[in-house]
């Protein structure tokens, strides 16, 4: 037939032409996919920056005032007149130097703090990253004698109980202002700081100071072949304010899921203080633990083990170079197992180590530590204090019987 060729149609070019533009398909699908998983990367690092901030939240140190059409001395009339907060009950604006009545009023950083009244809180929202962990941070001091409270929240939130309670009657530092630390997950992204006196005192004014409200982002350790413990170093933990000579009070009764010092409980009746190496003798690293409370202050985390394996933990025991001297120990216990390891504190920094090797009786192990002997500082402050705990490490013995 006319117009037929009788040679074999050759499909070779066509398909050759069909697996190029497949190819090249692929390649720009591929290419694509990356562009999306780059872009995806760079905004979620773009929201984890501007999400995250290690330090003072916005306006924390209060510094930016009230206008004085919103002051009627120093109670606050309008509730945002606060950049950055938000405020309810009697909230008072102080300044450094402030008298009330023959006290003079102290602000630890800068010149401005406030003062919350009864049944007065402050507040502010915040943009996290869901799930993960952080601490808050914030100074406080008495204003009045009687017992007080701080309740301290973040919602909304997933757990039972939304609040902690920190308890500030008992002072630890010299100048009359502690700082506080309390840890959480962020369980939405947009979430609301309160802080709120929950007292009813007979002077409505009677109430703390609050000042350098902070935040850190808590990065969760984990055990390493060299420890087995979690944060045995004690160096991650929170926020310390490089203005601040006093160190942080972790509060008692932290669980270790929430607390600000990852990997680690509080204990006790009494609150333990993290130090740093910027104001403190810290025997390694750039923070260490101060026992402050005698056996009423104590630190502990629950380690796996093998039953009948041989263990060693290990640890130094030494002064924070802060005026606390005299006869100091502290009791480390494993299990039912415990060593005490004695120092002589001349108040002037310094350490030895201490050693407890025990055989494991049960698949979890309890390490735990405290200070043998209540401290004071020989400073006529009648400030607590007591050992500094560090380098905290617990290993397997490979042959416990060699010599």
């Amino acid at each position: 037939m006319r117009g037929v060729s009788n040679k074999p149609f050759n499909l070779n070019p066509v398909l050759a032409h069909l697996v190029l533009d497949n190819n090249l398909s692929l390649s720009l699908c591929m290419k694509m996919e990356k562009l999306k998983l780059i872009l995806v990367l760079f905004f979620a690092a773009c929201y984890t920056s501007l999400s995250i901030t290690d330090g003072l939240l916005a306006n924390g140190d209060f510094e930016k005032g009230p206008k004085a059409s919103e002051l009627k001395g120093s109670l606050v009339t309008g509730q945002n007149a606060i950049p950055n907060w938000t405020i309810s009950g009697m909230v008072e604006y102080i300044k450094s130097g402030q008298k009330q009545g023959d006290m003079v009023l102290v602000v630890p950083e800068g010149t401005h703090a406030v003062r919350l009244g009864n049944e007065a809180s402050i507040k502010q929202k915040i943009q996290l990253v869901k799930g993960m962990f952080y601490s808050l941070t914030f100074s406080a001091a008495r204003t009045c004698a009687q017992e007080e409270k701080l309740n301290v929240s973040v919602l909304p939130t997933n757990e039972k109980s939304d609040w902690g309670v920190f308890p500030i009657q008992t002072m630890y530092g010299s100048n009359g202002w502690d700082s506080y630390a309390c840890g959480f997950r962020a369980d939405y992204p947009l979430l609301e700081i309160v802080i709120h006196n929950p007292g009813m005192e007979e002077d409505p004014a009677c109430g703390p100071l609050i000042d350098s409200v902070a935040l850190k982002l808590l990065n969760p350790p984990k055990r390493t072949r060299e420890n087995l413990l979690k944060n045995g170093n004690f160096e991650e933990g929170p926020y310390v304010s490089p203005k601040e000579s006093w160190g942080v009070l972790i509060p008692p009764h932290i669980e270790d899921a929430h607390s600000p010092l990852p990997g680690w409980m509080v204990e006790s009746l009494k609150a333990v203080k993290y130090i740093d190496s910027d104001h403190f003798s810290v025997p390694e690293g750039k923070r260490a633990i101060e026992l402050v409370a005698g056996k009423e202050s104590a630190i502990a985390q629950v380690v796996r083990t093998t039953i009948g394996k041989v263990y060693d933990l290990t640890f130094v025991v030494g002064d924070a170079n802060n005026s606390c001297e005299g006869s100091m120990g502290v009791e480390a216990f494993a299990g039912k197992d415990t060593v005490q390891v004695q120092y002589q504190s001349k108040g002037k920094g310094g350490f030895v180590r201490g050693k407890l090797r025990f055989k494991a009786v049960s698949t979890r192990t309890r390490i735990r530590f405290l200070s043998t002997f209540y401290t004071m500082k020989n400073d006529n402050s009648g400030s607590l204090c007591g050992p500094v705990i560090d380098d905290v490490k617990l290993l397997g013995v490979r042959y416990p019987n060699a010599l």
